[in-house]
């Protein structure tokens, strides 16, 4: 999940950067986002099988991905992004799952599994937890009428109080999909149209923000911005709720699956196959869906949930899951540092 870098407080016991990891048969070690799995799902499985869950913490699929390549080893179950799902299938990383095991997973709804079906056609390989969708947040005191996609960039009369997220992947692969582009293109020209565009755009916008988007949008220092649903109403109460419109955008609009992948390194797959199939219960998937306030993606969970989520998953039909770009990034990153220094 694409998450602000706060400060980082464990429900468990705090692993060292990359240390080697007891062997104990009843220990399994999670690399995961921070503030996404409430501790009592670990008291409860632990109360259940005996086994201790022991989490390290990332704040972005990069540091994840760099950690495991330059050697952090003893992890059982990871938490990647669709995208780095995509890349570590490619490395060699993952271990394909005995969905035998995972007799529970007929309960992920097909179309968040067709979302990863671009790189695994038979989804071999993740769990989905978390769905998700980047948005544009609108205050209605201020901006009453506006256009449902990125073209709300185009308005001079807000300039200076909107944002966009300081995410290459995200406002490049907005960019694209306005002008009919897919994210993967390797034409040039579509990428430098897609850079135009964006130009355009940063002439309204006070700032790229990936920080402080969602307090700043609360205070009313900005009355449009693009970000992540939990980061924005999290800082709204009930009143304040009132006034937002979330734009889930059809057009240009991005989307994130998170799921938990069993390392092929793995040195405690029975256990990792224990705590999937746990979390494929719906009274436990109901339980990640409460704390994002997003829809669950196991369809049973839904009767269970107790807490009304932000978007529906029918939402998202037509987003983008953001992909691997591995044979473009740098050309994108080209234009995306010309687009920083422009005027």
């Amino acid at each position: 999940m694409k998450k602000l870098l706060a400060t980082l407080t464990l429900a468990l016991a705090f692993i060292g950067c990359g240390g080697k990891k007891e062997s104990n048969e009843n220990t399994l070690y999670i690399y995961g986002w921070a503030n996404t799995i409430p501790q009592s799902i670990y008291e409860a499985f632990e109360k259940e099988t005996g086994i201790k869950v022991v989490e390290d913490i990332y704040s972005s699929n990069e540091e994840m991905f760099t950690k495991l390549k330059a050697g952090g080893n003893g992890y059982d179950i990871v938490m990647p992004s669709a995208d780095y799902v995509e890349i570590m299938m490619k490395e060699g990383m993952l271990e394909k799952l005995d969905k035998n095991l995972l007799p529970s997973y007929s309960n992920l709804d097909p179309l968040v599994l067709e979302k990863l079906h671009h790189f695994d056609p038979e989804n071999n390989y993740e769990v989905p937890y978390l769905i998700g969708a980047t948005i544009i947040a609108v205050n209605k005191k201020y901006v009453p009428e506006f256009p449902r996609d990125y073209s709300i960039y185009e308005m001079s009369n807000l300039k200076g109080r909107m944002t966009l997220l300081d995410d290459m992947r995200e406002v490049m692969t907005s960019a694209l999909g306005m002008l009919n582009y897919p994210q993967t293109t390797e034409d040039e020209q579509a990428i430098a149209q897609a850079a135009d565009l964006v130009k355009s755009w940063k002439k309204n916008i006070a700032k790229f923000d990936a920080e402080s988007f969602g307090k700043g949008f609360a205070s009313g220092d900005f009355w449009v911005v693009q970000g992540y649903p939990d980061n924005i109403f999290k800082e709204l109460d009930e009143n304040e709720r009132a006034n937002v419109e979330l734009v889930i955008p059809e057009k240009g609009g991005t989307a994130y699956v998170d799921s938990f992948v069993m390392l092929n390194s793995a040195p405690h797959k029975d256990a990792a196959y224990k705590f999937l199939e746990f979390t494929l219960r719906p009274e436990i998937a109901a339980q990640f869906a409460d704390l994002l306030e997003t829809p669950s993606v196991n369809a049973p969970a839904r009767e269970l949930m107790t807490v009304k989520p932000l978007f529906e998953i029918s939402d998202l039909k037509n987003v983008q899951v953001l992909r691997d770009i591995h044979s473009t990034l740098d050309l994108q990153n080209k234009y995306w540092q010309e687009i920083l220094i422009a005027d």
